[in-house]
């Protein structure tokens, strides 16, 4: 590190001896900005649409089962679309999905939830961005191109992948 401190012009050496010191500064930022976002009106919304989803009995009693379809849907997929049982599986999913979106409950936790994920993701753009207009972003879909069940993509069954 002290040599590479030494090539470097004599501007960027001060920026490399204050490194420890803005890195404790930047940390710091980011606590606060993480204990702000804990204390939000959307992570209140959140929490609070969570717990009503795991004290909702009619909700663990369909989560129970969407796992028990999307599992039996894991085993016929990894034969194919071919599988005898494949679609009458896939198909089981679905009706689970919707079963489980018409709780209130699950609606409008799903909704803070994605909500809360959008400002997170515009958070994340606005202090790359800051750095350079040039860096990566992490995306909600880092593969566009594959979705749907089977390709490698996640599917509407909510399974996040099928598989």
């Amino acid at each position: 590190m002290a040599s590479m401190i030494q090539t470097l012009p004599a501007a960027e050496q001060g920026v490399m001896d204050n490194a420890p010191a803005d890195m404790a500064m930047l940390l710091s930022y980011a606590f606060e900005l993480g204990d702000s976002l804990k204390r939000s009106a959307l992570a209140a919304e959140y929490a609070y649409w969570k717990d009503q989803v795991i004290q909702d009995a009619e909700v663990q009693s369909l989560t129970k089962q969407f796992a028990k379809a999307k599992e039996k849907f894991a085993e016929c997929e990894r034969f194919g679309r071919f599988h005898p049982e494949y679609n009458a599986a896939l198909e089981r999913v679905y009706e689970m999905e919707a079963q489980l979106d018409e709780v209130e409950a699950v609606r409008k936790y799903k909704a803070a939830e994605s909500s809360l994920d959008e400002l997170l993701g515009d958070i994340s753009r606005t202090l790359a961005h800051a750095v350079s207009q040039t860096i990566k972003v992490p995306d909600n879909n880092p593969n566009p191109k594959a979705s749907g069940c089977g390709n490698g993509g996640s599917c509407s069954c909510g399974s996040g992948g099928c598989g």
